[in-house]
């Protein structure tokens, strides 16, 4: 398959003259039961007309991705709602008044409309409205409802730029819109509103604290599940590892200089072995480590930095064919549980307290 490439650039609120033209046609590619690649304030998405099954079973496809792994729905106007969601409670027009369009995706019992090949064969149904002004226009040029995982092949890191859109889906999908880099990183957080106090099944850029500001109690979902369950997945990435770069990745917790020290001595010794060793380390730590490739992420102080550089550099560490990596692990106040959270599956769990 020949994968068109739409290159549209934007300036904030404003899209460049010809950017709705090349929108309309991606829009009429995903009426037709094609998927098109797109930006959101997130990450980059994999979109379909999430009413028609057959398209929901190409994303699976596309992306490698277990068909028991439900889809996001992108809608671009929040009384859609009501087209896909059997009963949508009042708390969802609350939490959508407060955080849509943005990094916020909720679940709810879903509309018969919607086939379960989209939501992986449950009975509810995740939505999210996205503050992306292609990802916006896409939507309303296909319809109204995109079924949108992360373009990418299923198990690597989500992509935050079109490069690795590409590498990923050229020849796979039928068109990737590359509008620029990403601004957020990390994938939306998913909030389960079929259960009482709501839960969270994945943390993301809207945290714990900002919801339980709005709804009082919310709790976290901290079951990690086995690749063998038989329990169907509520959410993205629930089941199956996520977001993994081609080398082992191993997350040093303790104090700093702790986590240097034994990060060094590691790499010292898989050097001599003949690896290349890759590091993931910070603004504070950065000129301490030894290695052949090593990756700024940012201040810990600056937690949305350090977010939105995680997926790009566990990406450009497979661009430069390391064979083993080292994290330091990161605080789990605020956004930092998300940038754990995406960490921990990365790594497969792998971690050491120093």
């Amino acid at each position: 398959m020949d994968t068109e490439i739409l290159r549209i650039e934007s300036a904030g609120e404003h899209l460049t003259p010809d950017a709705d033209e090349l929108l309309q046609r991606a829009g009429a590619i995903i009426r037709q039961g094609g998927l098109v690649a797109f930006p959101t304030e997130t990450v980059y998405g994999l979109g379909g007309d999430a009413l028609n099954a057959s398209s929901s079973e190409k994303i699976y496809a596309a992306k490698g991705r277990p068909s028991d792994n439900p889809l996001i729905i992108h809608i671009c106007r929040i009384e859609d709602l009501r087209g896909i969601v059997k009963d949508v409670p009042e708390v969802a027009y609350k939490i959508a008044k407060a955080f849509w369009p943005g990094p916020l995706t909720m679940i709810m019992e879903k509309a018969d409309i919607v086939p379960t090949q989209t939501t992986g064969g449950l009975n509810t149904v995740a939505v999210r409205f996205p503050s992306h002004k292609i990802a916006q226009k896409l939507i309303e040029y296909s319809g109204g409802f995109v079924a949108a995982p992360s373009a990418n092949l299923s198990g690597k890191p989500s992509p935050t730029g079109a490069k690795y859109v590409i590498e990923d889906m050229r020849g796979r999908i039928d068109a990737i819109i590359d509008g620029g880099d990403v601004g957020i990183g990390l994938e939306s957080t998913i909030l389960d509103l079929t259960v009482t106090p709501p839960q969270i099944l994945r943390p993301g850029y809207v945290t714990q604290q900002m919801l339980e500001e709005l709804l009082g109690e919310v709790e976290i979902d901290r079951t990690t599940l086995r690749e063998d369950t038989k329990e169907a997945p509520k959410a993205p990435g629930m089941k199956y590892r996520h977001y993994a770069p081609k080398a082992d990745l191993l997350i040093v917790e303790g104090s700093l200089e702790a986590v240097v020290a034994y990060i060094n001595r590691r790499s010292k010794t898989d050097r001599q072995q003949g690896k290349k060793v890759g590091i993931i380390a910070t603004g504070e730590t950065c000129d301490s480590y030894e290695a052949d490739v090593i990756k700024d992420v940012g201040f810990r102080g600056d937690q949305e930095t350090i977010a939105r550089n995680l997926f790009r550099v566990l990406r450009e560490f497979d661009d430069a064919g390391v064979d083993c990596i080292y994290s330091e692990g990161f605080d789990t106040d605020g956004l930092g549980q998300a940038i754990m959270n995406r960490l921990l599956k990365a790594a497969g769990h792998k971690r050491i307290q120093v």
